[in-house]
């Protein structure tokens, strides 16, 4: 049944360099998405691909002795690779650098200016060159870019802008009158409270200071700003035509259900990229999903930090749906979620080994040992078997649920509680004190067909989000996947029906041990290829590494003082009875506010069991109030209280801090209620 057409696309990745794993979960969040609304019935046309224009690429080149074209074709081929490498399913891929793209921005730019919303004039400010972002100094934050956090340099020079205040209202009423325009809603009230309400500026679109992006053609002498390029690839990547004359896809297609991006760059997409379309006289996306990010033992990835995970080691190490099932399992819907190395064999094998592998391993050895491989309905039925059916038959419609709010994570541990019921009915049934009894081999033979039907459709469901998995589970079944319409009906396994003689182990267990020392070979070779790449910048640039050291010696004498600034100076020791005077809970941020006239001081308050206190904690600079809120800290609750700018503060959210003055909220590795005690 064919459910209409639906259109999703990423973000485009910035081809300065190899993705990280926290990027590549962005394709893989969008292709689940996308898979499961083909399955629904969808008409589904998802689009991703890579942006490639701007002065930081012409930089890179410029490092790697190569032209900025020579330099975009082997990054976006190393993207697409590793897209395709964890299974994307992608409809177009689409590269900024390609014909038809650059045709259209040109003719984008033009009918703007010669309608009055693109003028000329001139631009001095702040600039941060990886963001390619103006600031004014009121807007940067301790002097620093406020979106990455790196130095900006003073620029002036002729541009082009956009009148973005001429439709600021217009984009306030829609987010109003739409509120699942912007989702999650944090991110809609960062948006409207620090950006909109306050009032925008004009946007800079053009560039005169390189020449790596695509020519403004009736001023040569500029080049059009990364953002207005960028984002127009949404609509050029389906036919869209500035002069009317509209592909067949674009017609189809547009607007487009979901813009999935990542937080980092969501005021672009709900603020710049609506008033662009608004501009153009074109409908707006329907929706556009701001989706966290993935951190490295709770920090953000950066070569700099020699933390990196990317996609290709991990599959080397786990497989691809054992990276796939990681990803899309342990991001939180709003909040930031964690990948770590040992993090990766736990899941891996209590989750995919134990619970699915196991299970699947087990009732087809048994179906082999009791009948020969030969699985058979047989009508004799007890007690667990209708709870069984009620579960499995129940769990479509709550993926389904779960999926419509992206909630992709809870989709499929709601895939999962199928799969523990079945292996919760293998302990109620006790298939092995069946097969002791001649009498019960009708009852046996019931048991095995009940699981084996449960784990087809259980698969079946998997399928948008483990696809290989899911394939070799029915294939090991002698069956196929069922279609999405079928999931909601116990019995369609055909009666009599043989499974494999050979099961696969779907997922083998992993030994810590054995994985760590291949983490460590990853690791090495990873320093290396940084210490050679930052010798080549010198080399190329010219760039002086202070006292004739190189930049390898340089980088290890900074990693001499960061580990020493960690450990620091060890206070006195305590008696055990200090200690136990704190009070240490699990809270949870129910409201947040910034503290007027504070620079530092942020306002929550912190539910602790049957009560709510008031914390004001300096965290204003790693934290906005939006992201605060929802989030289980750490609070050392029986503090005295203290007033700081006018408010009491009733108690402490503890953090950890690294030696660049980096914060992270300590936070439960398990969802524990709030009023927990840590101890």
């Amino acid at each position: 049944m064919n459910k209409g057409n639906y259109y999703i696309t990423t973000a485009i990745a910035y081809t300065s360099g190899k993705p990280h794993i926290g990027n590549t979960y962005e394709a893989i969040l969008a292709d689940s998405i996308a898979r499961f609304k083909r399955f629904e019935g969808y008409n589904v046309f998802f689009q991703t691909g890579t942006d490639e224009h701007g002065q930081k690429i012409e930089m890179k080149a410029k490092e790697n002795e190569t032209t900025p074209k020579e330099f975009v074709d082997g990054v976006a081929s190393e993207i697409k690779g590793l897209w395709d490498l964890v299974g994307t399913s992608y409809d177009k891929f689409i590269r900024t650098t390609d014909a038809d793209h650059e045709k259209q921005v040109q003719k984008i730019f033009k009918k703007l200016y010669d309608k009055g919303d693109i003028y000329k004039g001139s631009y001095e400010g702040m600039y941060c060159t990886p963001c390619e972002s103006f600031w004014t100094e009121s807007q940067l934050q301790d002097g620093k870019c406020p979106d990455c956090g790196r130095e900006c340099q003073p620029a002036k020079e002729e541009a082009y802008f956009f009148k973005m205040s001429k439709y600021a209202d217009k984009l306030i009423e829609h987010i109003n009158t739409h509120p699942e325009f912007i989702q999650p809603v944090s991110r809609k009230n960062e948006m409207m409270n620090n950006f909109l309400l306050p009032g925008l500026q004009d946007l800079c679109v053009s560039r005169t200071s390189f020449k790596w992006g695509v020519p403004v053609d009736f001023d040569d002498r500029h080049v059009v700003y990364v953002w207005l390029d960028a984002l127009t690839n949404y609509i050029t990547g389906i036919g869209y035509d500035a002069d009317g004359n509209h592909g067949e896809k674009f017609n189809e297609y547009w607007p487009a259900n979901l813009h999935l991006i990542g937080k980092d760059i969501i005021r672009f997409h709900t603020i710049y990229w609506p008033i662009f379309l608004m501009a153009l006289d074109i409908p707006l996306p329907k929706q556009i999903f701001g989706h966290p990010w993935l951190l490295q033992g709770g920090e953000k990835m950066s070569k700099s930090k020699g933390n990196v995970i990317y996609a290709d080691d991990l599959v080397q190490l786990f497989g691809v749906d054992a990276v796939r099932y990681f990803v899309l399992h342990e991001m939180p819907f709003e909040n930031d979620g964690t990948i770590t190395w040992e993090l990766m064999v736990e899941r891996t094998n209590s989750e995919l080994a134990n619970v699915l592998g196991n299970l699947v391993n087990r009732t087809i050895s048994m179906s082999n040992k009791y009948f020969d491989g030969v699985v058979k309905k047989t009508g004799t039925t007890e007690e667990p078997d209708e709870e069984l059916k009620a579960v499995v038959t129940g769990t479509r419609a709550k993926v389904e649920a779960k999926m419509n709010e992206l909630r992709v994570a809870d989709a499929i541990s709601e895939i999962f509680v199928l799969f523990k019921r079945c292996n919760k009915y293998i302990d109620e049934t006790m298939p092995w004190a069946l097969a002791k009894d001649e009498a019960k081999q009708d009852r046996l033979a019931e048991v095995l067909y009940n699981l084996t039907e449960s784990i087809v459709i259980g698969a079946s469901l998997l399928e948008s989000f483990l696809p290989e998995t899911a394939k070799k589970i029915v294939a090991q079944m002698n069956t196929t996947l069922r279609s999405y319409d079928e999931l909601d009906a116990f019995g369609l396994y055909e009666s009599g029906a043989r499974v494999t003689d050979k099961p696969e182990i779907l997922f083998a267990r992993l030994d810590l041990k054995e994985v760590m020392p291949k983490v460590e070979e990853i690791q090495k070779k990873q320093r290396a290829e940084f210490e050679a790449e930052q010798e080549r910048i010198a080399r190329t640039t010219g760039a002086v590494v202070g006292a004739g050291a190189t930049p390898a010696a340089e980088a290890k004498e900074e990693k001499k003082v960061m580990e020493a600034k960690l450990v620091g100076e060890h206070k006195a020791e305590i008696e055990y009875g200090d200690f136990d005077k704190c009070e240490f809970r699990v809270g949870e941020i129910v409201e947040c506010a910034e503290v007027p006239k504070s620079k530092k001081l942020l306002c929550s308050q912190v539910k602790v069991g049957d009560k709510t206190v008031q914390i004001l904690s300096g965290i204003k600079s790693h934290y906005s109030p939006e992201e605060m809120v929802g989030k289980k800290v750490m609070v050392l609750l029986n503090l005295k209280p203290v007033t700081m700018a006018g408010l009491q503060s009733e108690g402490m959210i503890l953090c950890a801090e690294d030696s660049e003055g980096n914060l992270a909220l300590m936070t439960p590795e398990k969802d524990f209620h709030a009023g927990s005690e840590i101890c």
